[in-house]
């Protein structure tokens, strides 16, 4: 739910699980409690009921407050506040029901003891989060989606703690049906009635929130996808021309290898790309490696992606791919993040590089796609990312799509060549080239000067700060 908002970082996951044990461990305070007190089962299933319109309000805040959350907090601290405003609620109600659970069983069986009725209690409460965190990942998610899970949730917990209370009353009754069907429909009218006029697909994918809209660009009618916050793909709706100027860059490789036969894109997206590579001539094979199982089947309803024998989907991690392919690569090219919001972190290390690096021909390109800004003052994410890289392409170019000359955030393209031949971009051939990714190559061309590389730290498996160099970025 945060990670639209916030990036799917360790300050998203740690906030929530924080929050959500500190609600937890108050509950079970309060609830002990509270069922000293008033050892009374209307209690019991009243909590339960008060859950699960806690669990309900979660969904329409979600979609009122993050969108303003994001813009306005920090990716370190907006996670943990945006967890306490959407969780800690849920969690303190439904954290007070097993210590009340335990009082009231110990009551009605004192003869089995407070030790047996505790285990019984516990036991089953840890069995159905098992059940309930794998019935989550490998059904429900997949099938429908964050939201739908939330209501079906919320209305589940509703429904457990009225039925009991039904005894006190038919105007009791009558009054929550009423209450309960209205609550229902607003929360439903907010998640779908929030959608603009143009949106064109939405699902919550297995990994990201997949948004498909259609808009402007650069004054032309435009088709964009967006994964979680960011988009991530487009195509204009008047031609297959590539929109996003970074996914051109692929097309460097006809200065290094022209011969291209096979390549492999990391991170599909809208599938661009791959598109734009199957239209080369010469071109024999063209894999893709991308973990979110629907995207292909997306790009080729709703991004004019053709049915091609030369191309080859792969519903996999893209390194976890390139450690089983046995195939070698004239052109390999990793496209798995879109913003500073999404960062893989093992595909930025030097033995991610390593690895494409073994897998490529001689005089194959690895080519990636990073996103980031060129102020050099330490620490750095791009340049902690250009050492690493450097050690293991020592014949490596770096590409600023916007300008080398700029300090804002913008894309980077990181070239690699697997082959002792070095390049001139002021050749004549290349500056009078008729494809102007091609022709102004030397102009985007990042040049060090007097970087001190010394400065910065080579990210390995091991060690790799990526979502606190982000931060600091986006901060």
């Amino acid at each position: 739910m945060l990670a639209p908002y916030f990036g799917n970082t360790i300050y998203t996951v740690s906030g929530i699980i924080g929050v959500i044990l500190a609600a937890l461990s108050l509950g079970y305070y309060f609830g002990g409690r509270l069922a000293d007190r008033r050892p009374d089962s209307a209690w019991f299933y009243g909590i339960i009921l008060t859950g699960g319109l806690a669990v309900m309000a979660l969904q329409v805040m979600t979609n009122l407050i993050l969108p303003f959350l994001g813009n306005a907090l920090s990716l370190i601290y907006g996670p943990l506040i945006a967890a306490v405003i959407l969780f800690f609620l849920p969690a303190l109600l439904l954290g007070m029901l097993s210590p009340y659970a335990i009082k009231l069983q110990s009551l009605n069986f004192p003869e089995t003891g407070i030790g047996s009725i505790s285990g019984l209690i516990f036991f089953w409460s840890t069995l159905g989060s098992i059940v309930g965190s794998l019935l989550t990942g490998f059904v429900l998610i997949p099938n429908f989606g964050v939201d739908k899970i939330i209501m079906g949730v919320g209305a589940l917990l509703i429904v457990s703690g009225f039925l009991p209370l039904l005894k006190n009353g038919r105007r009791m009754k009558y009054l929550f049906l009423i209450f309960l069907v209205s609550f229902i429909l607003s929360v439903e009218y907010l998640v779908i009635g929030l959608g603009a006029n143009n949106l064109v697909y939405r699902h919550d994918g297995v990994y990201e929130k997949l948004l498909i809209y259609d808009g402007e660009y650069k004054g032309r009618p435009t088709r964009f996808f967006q994964q979680d916050r960011s988009n991530s793909g487009a195509r204009y709706l008047d031609t297959d021309e590539l929109v996003f100027d970074y996914t051109k860059y692929y097309a460097l490789y006809k200065i290094f290898n022209p011969q291209l036969k096979k390549a492999l894109i990391i991170g599909g997206g809208a599938y661009s790309i791959p598109k734009a590579l199957l239209k080369e001539p010469g071109v024999e094979l063209v894999e893709v490696a991308e973990i979110e199982p629907s995207l292909y089947d997306l790009a080729k309803k709703y991004f004019r992606l053709a049915d091609d024998q030369r191309l080859t989907n792969h519903v996999i991690d893209g390194r976890r791919w390139l450690h089983d392919s046995q195939n070698r690569y004239d052109l390999i090219f990793s496209d798995v993040y879109y913003s500073l919001y999404s960062v893989p972190v093992h595909f930025t290390t030097e033995e991610f590089f390593k690895l494409a690096k073994s897998k490529l021909n001689d005089k194959g390109v690895f080519m990636a796609n990073l996103v980031g800004n060129l102020d050099n003052r330490p620490p750095s994410l791009i340049f902690s990312e250009i050492k690493t890289f450097k050690a293991v392409f020592p014949n490596s170019y770096f590409f600023a799509v916007n300008s080398p000359d700029i300090k804002a955030t913008q894309n980077i393209i990181f070239l690699g060549f697997n082959s002792d031949q070095t390049i001139n971009f002021s050749e004549s051939k290349i500056k009078n080239n008729p494809d102007k990714i091609i022709s102004q190559a030397g102009e985007k061309l990042i040049g060090f000067g007097q970087i001190d590389f010394s400065l910065y730290n080579r990210l390995s498996d091991n060690y790799a700060p990526v979502e606190y160099l982000t931060a600091k970025v986006l901060d």
